[in-house]
C-alpha cells in the first residue's frame, strides 16, 4: 500500500493515501446529508490514515486516527439511536437532531482547545521525533472537539472543522503529503457547505 501510485513534480504519493482520500471524502458527504454510513466508512479511513500519518512522524494527527475510529462507534450509535433532553435537568427527550450549541458550551469550546493544544504540543515536542509538534497538536486537540459536537449533532462541529481543516492543509502540504493537504482542502470547502446546510434545516426559532 505504501508503493507509489504516481508522482507529480516530484513528489510521491502512494496507494494507501489514495484509497484513505477517497474513503475520507465519501465519509464526510455522508455526514453532509446525515447519512450514518459515513461513520465506518470514518472508521476505515482513520485506520489507513493512522498508518500514513505514523509513516510520516505526523504523531498527533496519527494516534487521533485511532480516536477516531473508536469514536466513530460511539457517533454511529448516536446518530441511530441518540436522544437530546428538550430542557436542562428535564426527564423529556427526542431523538436526536440538528442543534445548535448552547450559548455557553460555544466559550467552553474554545476554553478546552487552547489548554489541550499546549499540553498536546509539549507531548510531542518532549516524546517524540516529530519535527512539527506544535503545528501538529493544535488540529488535533480541535479534532477531537469537532467529532464529538459532529456526533451529538450540533452545527457548530463544522465551524470547528472549518478551522482544523485549513491548517491541516497547511500542514500536510508542508508535509508533502499533496493529496492529503487537496483533500482537507476540500475538507474546508464542505465544512462551510455544512453549516450552511445544517443551519438551514435547523427550526427557525433556533437558527444562529
Amino acid at each position: 500500500m505504501l508503493q507509489t501510485a504516481f508522482t507529480v513534480w516530484g513528489v510521491a504519493t502512494t496507494w494507501l493515501e489514495i484509497v484513505a482520500f477517497v474513503l475520507a471524502l465519501t465519509c464526510i458527504v455522508c455526514n453532509l446529508f446525515e447519512v450514518h454510513w459515513g461513520w465506518p466508512l470514518t472508521i476505515a479511513s482513520s485506520l489507513l490514515y493512522f498508518y500514513l500519518f505514523y509513516a510520516n512522524k505526523l504523531y498527533g494527527d496519527a494516534w487521533l486516527q485511532i480516536f477516531f475510529a473508536f469514536i466513530a462507534v460511539w457517533g454511529w450509535w448516536q446518530w441511530l439511536y441518540g436522544r437530546r433532553f428538550i430542557r436542562t435537568n428535564s426527564p423529556v427527550s427526542e431523538k436526536l437532531k440538528i442543534s445548535c450549541l448552547p450559548r455557553l458550551y460555544r466559550w467552553a469550546v474554545g476554553l478546552i482547545w487552547l489548554p489541550a493544544w499546549l499540553l498536546l504540543g509539549l507531548l510531542l515536542a518532549r516524546t517524540t521525533d516529530t519535527d512539527v509538534a506544535w503545528f501538529d497538536a493544535f488540529p488535533t486537540a480541535g479534532s477531537i472537539i469537532g467529532q464529538v459536537l459532529l456526533g451529538r449533532k450540533y452545527l457548530e462541529n463544522w465551524l470547528v472543522w472549518l478551522l482544523v481543516n485549513l491548517v491541516s492543509t497547511v500542514l500536510f502540504a508542508y508535509k508533502n503529503l499533496w493529496l492529503t493537504a487537496v483533500l482537507y482542502l476540500i475538507f474546508a470547502g464542505l465544512s462551510i457547505v455544512g453549516y450552511l446546510r445544517w443551519r438551514h434545516l435547523l427550526p427557525g426559532s433556533t437558527r444562529v
